[in-house]
């Protein structure tokens, strides 16, 4: 599983014209999900989200957590992550999920998420064409990936 979190000041989805999801402060965050990924990959990433010292407190600009600031989570599924350019110009998918195991193993993520910070998670909407709109706050960028854990 693969995740790109940025710290935002905003950041939102917008489906049809319509606005899906919406967060303030807080962390907007794109997730690949790779056709081996399991539930453990997503506690993983959940669990490291959750601990990620991004925001600024009185011990220094990346110092505190998204709970102790107060800041909320978006989630878009993001299948390009997983995206291979070895060869050719043109991304290969094959390394993502199929469809339902994509999306099942990212509402657990969501809800996961949820259960550690205490708040609601907003999403994007699973398959769609969406809008993505943020404000990077930094900017501050950090990428994980489940599988380089060790």
């Amino acid at each position: 599983m693969k995740a790109v979190v940025q710290r935002v000041t905003r950041a939102s989805v917008t489906v049809d014209g319509k606005v899906v999801g919406s967060i303030g402060r807080g962390l907007l965050i794109l997730l690949g999900i790779h056709r081996e990924d399991t539930e453990a990959d997503g506690d993983w990433i959940c669990g490291k989200v959750a601990r990620l010292r991004l925001f600024e407190n009185e011990g220094g600009p990346i110092n505190a957590s998204l709970s102790e600031v107060g800041g909320r989570v978006l989630v878009v599924s993001q299948f390009t992550l997983l995206a291979s350019t070895r060869k050719g110009n043109r991304p290969s998918f094959n390394d993502a999920a199929p469809p339902d195991h994509a999306r099942a193993l990212c509402d657990r993520a969501c809800r996961k998420l949820e259960q550690l910070l205490g708040s609601r998670v907003e999403q994007g909407v699973f398959a769609a064409h969406m809008i993505v709109e943020l404000v990077n706050d930094g900017p501050v960028t950090i990428t994980l990936d489940s599988r380089n854990r060790e």
